[in-house]
């Protein structure tokens, strides 16, 4: 029965979205968490190529946009004080007091691309929780943060033509003065897009729902994922800050509200917290037209889990351990990119 359900959700779908790359013969949308998290640095071209060797059906990655107009991708709209190190090779963390738990680096927005260039991103301080969360992601010295435009140029030089990417754009409702507008952030963002043609192989995704209403209005062929969590410690669905207003109360469940900002545009997807899924919410939002796709699992007993659900995907940190999952259950996966 749940097999019977996911195959004619995913069909349906497909068909809304006529020929384009987002809606490929491929079963299941296996999505690289910032590229390989676990295995290499995250949303660096050393984590995107690792994501691309072992056979992605997509690269998951964030956004922002940087003083002087370049759309680079990094997952926090600052600098992580764990991640980036300054010239003299100092973490920045380092450079915080002892006591300031809060301190973070310098906004995104705040820097120009060659001065965001002097950082070095390619491993976690290990005197940090962060590192022990990814204790077998590989360090590579020396990797500076990627412009969005690279990372499109390198997928093309490797002619990884299939893949596709979900770019999630970095915006904080309650810390505004860290990032663009909705609106200009946006259209950074979709100029890059229709700048090297990618317009066909691209989701936006965002927990912050404004951003992809601005989508909505200026490129509404572009598929939208409406990114969700409902934890005691992240709640960006609640009162209504991060969702344009609207309140989850104001509706029957989540699908229903990502439904009715999808408004029914083939190909749009849930993707919420992992841990607020369940069999029954992922058949009610596939039935409303929705594909769910769950974030971020990294347990192979949770992937199978949600793989017996009928999830249309899975975004992880660990691509090799679902794609070995998925071979084993006969699923079918996206070929490996050669290296070069």
């Amino acid at each position: 029965m749940i097999k019977k359900i996911f195959f004619s959700a995913c069909f349906c779908i497909s068909v809304g979205l006529g020929g384009t790359a987002w809606a490929q013969a491929s079963a299941f949308d296996l999505q690289g968490h910032r590229g390989a998290r676990g295995l290499a640095p995250e949303n660096t071209m050393v984590a995107f190529e690792r994501a691309l060797a072992i056979g992605v059906t997509t690269l998951e990655l964030d956004v922002g946009v940087s003083a002087d107009g370049v759309v680079v991708i990094s997952h926090d709209p600052t600098l992580n004080p764990d991640l980036a190190r300054n010239a003299q090779g100092q973490w920045l963390r380092q450079l915080a007091a002892a006591d300031d738990k809060a301190f973070k680096g310098p906004a995104i927005n705040s820097l120009t691309f060659a001065q965001l260039q002097s950082y070095d991103v390619g491993r976690i301080n290990p005197a940090s929780r962060y590192a022990t969360t990814f204790a077998t992601q590989t360090p590579v010295d020396g990797l500076r943060m990627p412009s969005l435009a690279a990372l499109f140029e390198r997928v093309k030089a490797l002619k990884a033509d299939k893949v596709r990417f979900n770019i999630e754009t970095k915006l904080t409702p309650s810390r505004p003065d860290e990032t663009l507008e909705p609106r200009p952030f946006v259209r950074a963002l979709l100029g890059v897009v229709a700048k090297h043609g990618m317009q066909n192989r691209v989701a936006i995704q965002s927990f912050d729902w404004r951003s992809l209403a601005v989508v909505a209005e200026l490129a509404p062929q572009i598929p939208r994922v409406y990114l969700s969590a409902q934890r005691p410690t992240f709640d960006t669905i609640s009162d209504g800050t991060w969702t344009v207003g609207r309140k989850l109360s104001e509706h029957k469940n989540m699908p229903a509200l990502v439904a009715y900002f999808s408004k029914g545009q083939a190909g749009a997807t849930w993707s919420p917290n992992a841990a607020d899924l369940s069999l029954a919410l992922t058949r009610e939002a596939q039935a409303l037209g929705l594909l769910v796709v769950p974030w971020t699992v990294n347990d192979p007993a949770l992937m199978a889990q949600l793989m017996d659900w009928g999830v249309n995907g899975i975004i992880t940190d660990y691509p090799n351990v679902l794609r070995d999952l998925l071979v084993r259950r006969g699923v079918a996966v996206a070929a490996p990119v050669q290296l070069n």
